[in-house]
């Protein structure tokens, strides 16, 4: 018997995905919809909403900073779709540059607030939907640096370290509700995740009067460097791929490295020591070079 092709199958399915203006949630968003999904790709801004639109979406604005702006985008999602959402990706994120010395309380709460409070505040409001209609799938964008860290990238890295955590945790909680719980674990994409990198670290980075202020002015020039600044890197379709079986598979997996590097450091934190596994990572990350 032949089987159904996936706009068959999946045209019920709806998917809150944050983060859509660019990169990662803009293809997850337009990939998802091809296969038929009913996709609330949600953005920060309204012009972008309005692209979205345009470009056949269903969109609205969802600032995952703001706890106001997370409940008005549930409350209306769920009177759209009749009180049912069967997946959510917690896509949004940006990442925090700079030394940790460097890095003030207001900066790391900042990236705590966009990468793992606004993910915990959307899926809290979630799981007790998932919860009523018996299932569900719900899916966090982390990173290789949720697995390993690299200098000059402590706040991120702490974050997706937290993201990591917490998703981990409540993979345990939910065993036998139906509702799994899986990480994307990405590493290069091509993205505007330099741009915004290099927005936040001018933000909030005193890069003239640091000790770090030679290996800032390296890192400036990756983080402005046209092209990719990393071997390995992926278009963002990789990462729909492992979206699109975390969703859509039977038996989910956990986590779904993406790219080269992701296998390898998961690899390397098992197998070396750490005094080794540390010469590696300020080798592979030390001063901004990659």
């Amino acid at each position: 018997m032949a089987s159904r092709p996936a706009t068959t199958m999946m045209r019920d399915k709806s998917i809150l995905i944050t983060g859509c203006s660019s990169g990662i949630g803009y293809c997850v968003a337009h990939g998802l919809h091809s296969r038929g999904w009913r996709v609330f790709a949600t953005a920060r801004h309204a012009a972008d909403v309005a692209r979205l639109q345009s470009e056949g979406l269903e969109s609205l604005m969802l600032d995952v900073r703001e706890p106001a702006s997370i409940g008005a985008a549930v409350t209306e999602i769920l009177q759209r779709s009749g009180g049912r959402l069967d997946a959510l990706f917690n896509n949004a994120g940006y990442g925090q540059v700079g030394a940790v010395e460097d890095v003030s309380r207001e900066a790391l709460r900042e990236q705590f607030e966009t990468n793992v409070f606004g993910a915990q505040d959307l899926t809290h409001r979630i799981i007790p939907v998932m919860r009523r209609q018996g299932g569900g799938r719900i899916l966090y964008n982390s990173s290789v640096l949720g697995l390993v860290a690299f200098p000059y990238r402590g706040a991120y890295v702490a974050s997706k370290f937290a993201l990591e955590g917490l998703a981990d945790a409540l993979r345990l909680e939910l065993a036998g509700t139906g509702i799994h719980v899986g990480l994307i674990e990405p590493g290069p994409i091509l993205s505007r995740f330099r741009d915004h990198a290099y927005a936040a670290y001018q933000r909030h980075i005193p890069a003239a009067t640091s000790v770090h202020r030679e290996n800032y002015a390296v890192m400036e020039a990756r983080l402005l460097k046209a092209g990719p600044a990393a071997p390995f890197t992926l278009p963002p379709e990789a990462v729909l791929k492992r979206v699109i079986h975390a969703l859509e598979s039977p038996r989910p997996h956990a986590r779904y490295p993406v790219t080269v590097p992701t296998y390898l450091f998961a690899a390397l934190r098992r197998l070396l020591p750490t005094c080794l596994l540390d010469a590696i990572l300020r080798r592979a990350g030390g001063g901004g070079r990659r």
